[in-house]
């Protein structure tokens, strides 16, 4: 594990020193490896290279960030356990005002001090990345064959327990029919 110094200067590149741009549109080209995701101690992508475009528009008391997302990260197999290459493609858009002090209004308003001369996006991309996984991650199947670990899921089926119902839940059913009926 790279020491907490390191990590912070590995998110450096995704601070944005808005105070001395023009007024209007700019252009930023992120690169996400996994560098990125070390410096986060509870990511639950550990690897994957991922690209971001960001067009940002300033205003005067308000930055428009448009971001398009694409790339691949690794995460385990839900079935098997073993990583599997997942792809990750979006767009999602951040509005980020002007004001007194900090506050997140929101999913995609964050409002910051106007004594704030830079804004870090690392967060952002963060949060985003993990939530544009899908909620299902298996190998894909080739030919109806999935790709998963054939020793794992032998595994996982001698361990399974394949048990006779709980007739307590039977008896509930029966219950539930029987209220059913009365109603």
């Amino acid at each position: 594990m790279r020491p907490f110094s390191e990590k912070v200067k590995s998110l450096e590149q995704f601070i944005i020193p808005f105070s001395g741009l023009k007024l209007g549109f700019h252009r930023f080209d992120f690169r996400i490896d996994n560098a990125f995701f070390d410096a986060f101690e509870y990511a639950e992508i550990k690897s994957g290279a991922v690209s971001i475009g960001l067009n940002m528009e300033k205003k005067e008391r308000m930055l428009l960030f448009d971001f398009t997302i694409s790339g691949r990260v690794d995460l385990p197999c839900d079935r098997c356990g073993e990583m599997v290459d997942v792809s990750i493609d979006g767009k999602e858009q951040l509005i980020v005002k002007m004001g007194d002090a900090y506050r997140d209004d929101g999913e995609d308003v964050i409002i910051i001090p106007e004594s704030d001369k830079q804004f870090d996006v690392s967060s952002y991309f963060y949060e985003v990345l993990h939530l544009m996984i899908p909620r299902r991650r298996v190998h894909p199947e080739t030919d109806g064959v999935s790709r998963c670990d054939e020793e794992v899921l032998k595994k996982l089926e001698k361990l399974s327990t394949h048990s006779a119902p709980d007739p307590r839940w039977e008896a509930l059913k029966i219950f539930k029919t029987n209220h059913k009926s009365k109603i």
